[in-house]
């Protein structure tokens, strides 16, 4: 068994998707990391204070026609973006025929990626998620700020609009049926 490698000991010869799966195969790691045009960035884990957000929303998706058609919102899946990017959203949505594909072995990117804001993430790192996320194809992207109890709706990456409190928050296009007030989920 290969030691997991540290920061320091992260590759930076890497171009593509494609070589970094390669040699991510090769270690052994607690964590998971994403993968944007030859850099290697560690992923934290979903933090402890971030699962009753994620509980929330996995829990209001299931009451939805797409989830009964067996659509899937999951927690910290792989996202192609292209053959030099791949992120993790903390949660994304993969529709049944994308999950068909990926039973077949084919790269899927989100329709629909939520991330929660987390101290360590600069205003850049926000910018370059959603950028990442439209160029692969998402049409709709949420960051949730837990800390100012709002919700950025991101329609393309430079059209968004944040909600709070008793604002209701939609995901549509995507799953239109998919809604509540930003305080039902802060409470």
């Amino acid at each position: 068994m290969t030691a997991s490698p540290t920061l320091e000991t992260l590759p930076t010869n890497l171009q593509t998707v494609d070589e970094f799966e390669q040699w991510q195969r090769q270690y052994v790691s607690e964590g998971s990391y994403e993968f944007v045009r030859g850099r290697i960035i560690p992923k934290p884990s979903m933090k402890q204070d971030e699962i009753d957000i994620a509980d929330f929303l996995i829990r209001a998706f299931m009451q939805t026609p797409q989830f009964a058609q067996k659509h899937t919102l999951l927690p910290e899946a792989d996202s192609y973006v292209d053959g030099v990017r791949k992120r993790i959203p903390d949660l994304t949505y993969f529709t049944a025929e994308q999950r068909q594909a990926i039973r077949n072995g084919e790269r899927v990117k989100t329709l629909f990626a939520i991330e929660i804001l987390s101290d360590s993430e600069t205003f850049e790192d926000v910018n370059a998620k959603i950028q990442d996320y439209f160029d692969g194809g998402a049409r709709l992207v949420w960051y949730i700020a837990p800390k100012l109890q709002k919700i950025y709706v991101y329609t393309s990456p430079d059209e968004s609009k944040a909600y709070k409190g008793q604002e209701v928050v939609s995901a549509a296009p995507v799953v239109p049926e998919l809604q509540f007030t930003v305080a039902e989920l802060f409470a």
